[in-house]
């Protein structure tokens, strides 16, 4: 059985809700970092573990039709930077490959494929960062809810 479509925007986003958003993400100094495209709205379940726990958690009663700007702290949205996950690795461990800082490799990692950022080379080794490339960072969202449909059977 399909979900119920809220009319007038009256179911609030809460537990049981499938979610249809516009949404964009910038950052403090207004670079644009993620968003779908361009009229093609994102769609999620709440609590499926899809979105970030803080964006859904910052969604809680919005209704269709319903805008807002909302900044997250890193610690709601992609994590502190650690320096635990920054690694020196030996540089004869990336034979046949153009090293330089910026590049992002895929590295096998005990839960499946694990991406890193080279920030820096070394004659001998190479610094690879595993943090989420946006962990440490304020990010701003601003969304427009399309739809609120129940998951309630």
């Amino acid at each position: 059985m399909s979900g119920i479509i809220a009319r007038s925007g009256d179911l609030p986003v809460g537990l049981q809700t499938r979610v249809t958003l516009h949404f964009s993400i910038t950052l403090e100094n207004g670079e644009r970092v993620d968003s779908p495209p361009e009229g093609k709205p994102a769609t999620f379940d709440v609590g499926d573990g899809s979105v970030l726990p803080g964006f859904e958690k910052a969604l809680f009663g919005m209704q269709s039709g319903a805008r807002a700007k909302f900044l997250l702290a890193p610690h709601q949205a992609f994590g502190e930077h650690s320096p635990d996950n920054v690694q020196i690795l030996a540089r004869d461990s990336f034979k046949n490959m153009e090293l330089e800082p910026g590049l992002i490799i895929s590295f096998a990692g005990p839960g499946g494929e694990l991406p890193g950022v080279v920030t820096d080379l070394y004659e001998r080794s190479v610094r690879v960062d595993f943090n989420h490339p946006l962990a440490g960072r304020h990010v701003s969202f601003d969304v427009q809810i399309v739809e609120v449909r129940s998951l309630a059977a």
